[in-house]
């Protein structure tokens, strides 16, 4: 199917930008955040948590999600995103990149095996900081220090 490819990343932040994003971004929306403890999004929230962020879920099925309230959309967050974390199928990207700028947010980021080079490039024009096809968790912890924990991934 054509809209489970994913584009190469045109461009990305160099390491001393991702690491600034993580240190200086503590809010941040995940968008596509399952209630399962066996999924990606799941372990990588729980990471953040676990590591000072504060999580807003992003998930029009679900009331709550590891005991927080969730949003069915960005727009429906009634407080400031600094972080958008995009798990989510590449086609569904662009609208919720049209979301994080017009929610103000600060850096809008693909999680591994996500890009979406028009969106990323709509959201830079914007102002956003973007981060295409890294994990979050992952780029915590190589600056950071690692919790122990093995994440893998299945985009699917």
């Amino acid at each position: 199917m054509a809209d489970m490819q994913c584009e190469v990343p045109a461009f990305n932040p160099g390491d001393s930008e991702i690491k600034n994003i993580l240190l200086n971004n503590k809010i941040i929306a995940v968008v596509g955040l399952s209630d399962d403890p066996a999924k990606d999004s799941n372990r990588v929230a729980r990471y953040l948590i676990n590591h000072g962020y504060t999580v807003v879920p992003v998930n029009p099925t679900k009331d709550t999600i590891l005991g927080l309230k969730s949003y069915p959309d960005l727009k429906s967050i009634p407080f400031p995103v600094d972080i958008v974390d995009i798990f989510r199928k590449p086609a569904d990207v662009p609208p919720i990149v049209d979301d994080a700028i017009a929610i103000g947010a600060k850096v809008v980021w693909m999680q591994l095996g996500i890009a979406h080079n028009e969106a990323a490039k709509k959201a830079n024009n914007a102002g956003l900081k973007v981060v295409q096809g890294k994990c979050i968790k992952v780029e915590h912890s190589r600056y950071f220090g690692n919790s122990g924990q093995t994440v893998q991934f299945n985009i699917s």
